[in-house]
Formats: C-alpha cells, structure tokens, sequence
C-alpha cells in the first residue's frame, strides 16, 4: 500500500526549511511514498516548495494582524474558507498523516486532519509554543521539539526532543574557511563577523551596524552584511568608504560559506537560524525580534544564554551596546571557545530523519 503524508505550513524560510528536511528524509526512508505540501497563497512556500521538487497546494490563509487591527474584519471568513479548503484536500488526497510544521496552513490542515481521525505529528521549532499548536497539541499523535521543559505547553507523553531539521546545503557542506573568504572578496588572516536578520533582514540590526562601520576598518576586523532588500542601498552607500572590510549583500544564498568564514555572528533568534549556528558550533550574539508572536524569540535566545552557549542584546538596547559587545568578544578567546564548545553541545544533525521515522510509525 502507498503511504501519503500531507505537509502543512510555511510563511517563513523557519518553516519551509525544515519542512523539506523533513520530506526529503521521509523519501530517504520510503522512496515510494506520496508527499503533498499545503502552504498559504501568497507566500514564499508557494514558490521554495517547488524549487524543491514536490507539489504544493495554496489555502486563503492569513495571519492575526496586531498592527492594522481593520485588517483582520475578514479573518474568520478566511479561516472559514481555509478549513473548507483543508477539508477537500483532506478528502481528495486521502493522506495516511499530516505533519505540522508552523505557520498560516498548518492550523486549518491539521484541525480538519484531527477531526477526521487522521494521525497528525507537529514539529514544534521554537522554546514558546504558540496559542495554534497548544490547541492542537491536545488531538496530536507526537509533537516534535527542539527545547526541553516543553511539558508547560503539551501533554508529556507526546513529546520527542528530536532538535529542528537544518537543510543539507549546512550540515553537508564541506567548504573550507580559505573559500568562503575569497568567496565574499575577503582576506585570510583577519577576524570576520557575519550579520544578518533572517531572510527579509534586520533594520535595528543594521542601523547598529552603520553606526560602528569605522570601527572594522579601525579594529582591522571584516564584516559580511546581509540587509535584506528594504536596507540594502542605505547600507552598501554607508559601506562605501570602509569596501575594503565591508561586505554588504541583500541576500546570501551560500550560508555555509558566510558561516565557515566567520568568527563570530550577530543574528535574530528565530528557531531554524539558532538550529544551523549550533551545527556551525559560532558564537553568537542574538538580537531577538521583539514583535515575534508570544515573544518566543526572547525565549530562545534565553534558552542558550542559560547554557551560555550565546550573548544576547535586546532589540531596544542594540545601537548602544552591539559595538562594545563584539569588539570586546573578539578579543576575548576564553570567552568564544566557551561560547563554540557549549552551543556545539545543543546541535542536532539528524533531527530531519529522526522525525521522518516518528511520521512512517505513525501511518503503521
């Protein structure tokens, strides 16, 4: 009998990422097996998913707006629409189980999926579930997470501490330090700091960073900036007197290469950033977004800091403070080789297939 699993969510990189971990490690385990991805209209899943090689269905799904409160008039008719949606889907599919991976489509897939007595596994990816996946932690077969202490959110016997799947262009990547440095246009020899805010970039982060763009060339330490595209002209016309240590790009594709040539990295704290700088095993300086939902990015970040396993600034507190907190770091060598051994403890590199085999138990 062919198995068919359903894969539910997206928005973000944070989530479509491990999303096709996950399936990519399921067709390792079962060639045979059936995968169909459901993603929200609109969203960055609708066009990574098939980049990936798998098919993908759209929801009318959106978010809860807590900036533009008029905005949200028309959810329930979008919730509405979406379990309708998830229901055909459901029924014209007729998957063996659904996993959850986070985001807009995985509430209305995995609701419908419960109800109908369908097997359903959540992959839970930060340190503070959020209000979605609590519910349907209730009906859920397992729920997969990557932090202890997660019995304050779902029912114990449920959990498996799996770590979050990191995609295989990270954990595989055999790129020397020499490469990635000439990579970017960058020296050996000189101590490199790579910052970036996720896929869409970092304004506050940026903004810090502008204001201590003498200091590289001063210090004589490189610096590889992804802005997003918002930042992008303001920062590469800010870089211009110090291109020599300067590196600014909107987007980095190569991860690996800004990864292995750097020394230290400053980052948000979103699940899957935090996932690959374990794996990586760099010392890092986390600035968490204030606004994410439940504020679960200060949770994370808080999570390695209590291991000291990273440093964490607050968003607010960044333009004064990220220039003596790196600077001092980099000369502090007892403090980056704690920092390096204790976040190299919290990486998982085969969370993706340890996932996968609770998924093909769950379908028997």
């Amino acid at each position: 009998m062919q198995h068919k699993v359903i894969i539910a969510g997206g928005g973000t990189g944070g989530h479509i990422f491990p999303a096709i971990a996950i399936a990519n490690a399921l067709k390792k385990i079962a060639p045979e097996i059936e995968i169909l991805f459901v993603g929200a209209r609109g969203k960055m899943e609708m066009e990574k998913v098939p980049q990936a090689g798998y098919k993908i269905e759209g929801l009318d799904i959106a978010a809860f707006n807590r900036s533009n409160m008029l905005k949200n008039l028309t959810l329930p008719f979008k919730i509405i629409k979406s379990l309708n949606q998830a229901s055909s889907i459901i029924k014209r599919f007729q998957p063996n189980a659904v996993v959850g991976v986070g985001g807009y489509a995985s509430f209305p897939m995995l609701w419908k999926a419960q109800r109908k007595g369908i097997p359903t596994l959540i992959q839970e990816q930060n340190s503070f579930a959020g209000k979605a996946n609590k519910q349907l932690g209730r009906r859920a077969n397992r729920i997969c997470v990557a932090y202890d202490g997660m019995e304050k959110f779902f029912p114990s016997d449920k959990l498996i501490l799996t770590g979050n799947p990191v995609r295989s262009s990270i954990t595989q990547s055999a790129v020397t330090r020499q490469e990635a440095l000439m990579h970017f246009g960058l020296q050996d020899g000189k101590k490199t700091v790579f910052a970036f805010g996720g896929s869409l970039g970092a304004k506050s982060i940026s903004e810090a960073l502008r204001n201590i763009l003498p200091q590289f060339v001063e210090k004589d330490v490189q610096l590889i900036w992804q802005t997003g595209k918002l930042y992008h002209d303001t920062a590469k016309a800010a870089a211009v007197p110090y291109a020599s240590h300067v590196k600014v790009f909107d987007f980095i594709n190569l991860m690996d290469f800004a990864y292995k040539a750097s020394d230290v990295v400053i980052s948000r704290a979103g699940a899957m950033t935090i996932a690959e700088e374990c794996l990586v095993k760099k010392p890092v300086i986390f600035v968490p977004y204030p606004y994410a939902a439940e504020d679960h990015q200060t949770f994370n970040a808080q999570a390695l800091v209590s291991k000291k396993a990273g440093l964490l600034i607050k968003d607010s507190e960044v333009g004064k403070e990220l220039g003596t907190t790196l600077f001092s770091l980099l000369q502090n060598k007892a403090l980056i080789d704690q920092l390096e051994q204790n976040i190299e403890k919290l990486g998982n590199s085969n969370a993706d297939m340890v996932i996968a085999k609770e998924v093909v138990k769950l379908m028997g």
